[in-house]
């Protein structure tokens, strides 16, 4: 296979694909970009590719998953407002529009005007036989700030490319396993050390 055929089936998340730079891999990708910083993830998920784009499309389910995610309010079936932890004790808001939806295949989204953070994104799901589903999700957003909130954010861990690779692994946990794995004691584990 040629370098360049190889390239014709290139599937990575369009922030690190080989076929354009980044910028505008990603602009390419998303239906309304928003943003001047890029991520892309992806995790190969081992469910069908039909139930992990239902378990997305309702965006209440994000909040189970994702980390700094407080609250999503389900407005209509194309909007939805998003309350998320940030530095210092703070949150953020925004509405979020749903600009494409192909089921069973990807959801594209974009903040509305006035957002705290301006973004946008989408995420792809790809069957992989019998391995399940790639999840590719790409998120372009403009770090409130700019480069200085963006490195405050990394320091208290709210910076979403940190965030993006921890909440695709707890969907992968919670989609294969039912739960998600953690470290701190629960109730259960309590009962169980006074017995």
């Amino acid at each position: 296979m040629s370098d360049h055929e190889f390239h014709a089936f290139d599937d990575a998340p369009p922030s690190t694909s080989k076929k354009l730079d980044g910028q505008d891999a990603a602009t390419a990708s998303l239906i309304e970009p928003k943003g001047s910083a890029i991520l892309g993830r992806a995790a190969t998920i081992n469910r069908p590719s039909a139930e992990l784009y239902a378990y997305w499309r309702d965006f209440s389910n994000l909040a189970m998953f994702m980390e700094n995610v407080e609250r999503i309010d389900v407005l209509d079936a194309n909007r939805s407002h998003w309350v998320v932890k940030a530095p210092a004790g703070k949150t953020v808001e925004w509405d979020a529009l749903v600009t494409e939806d192909i089921e069973g295949q990807a959801i594209a989204w974009a903040s509305a005007e006035g957002a705290d953070v301006a973004n946008s994104g989408r995420v792809e799901f790809a069957d992989a036989g019998p391995r399940g589903t790639v999840v590719n999700v790409t998120i372009n957003y403009d770090p409130p700030a700019g480069t200085i909130g963006k490195i405050i954010a990394k320091m208290f861990q709210r910076e979403p490319f940190i965030q993006a690779r921890r909440d695709l692994r707890r969907f992968k946990q919670l989609m294969e396993t039912g739960e998600i794995s953690t470290n701190v004691r629960n109730l259960a584990t309590l009962e169980k050390e006074k017995d």
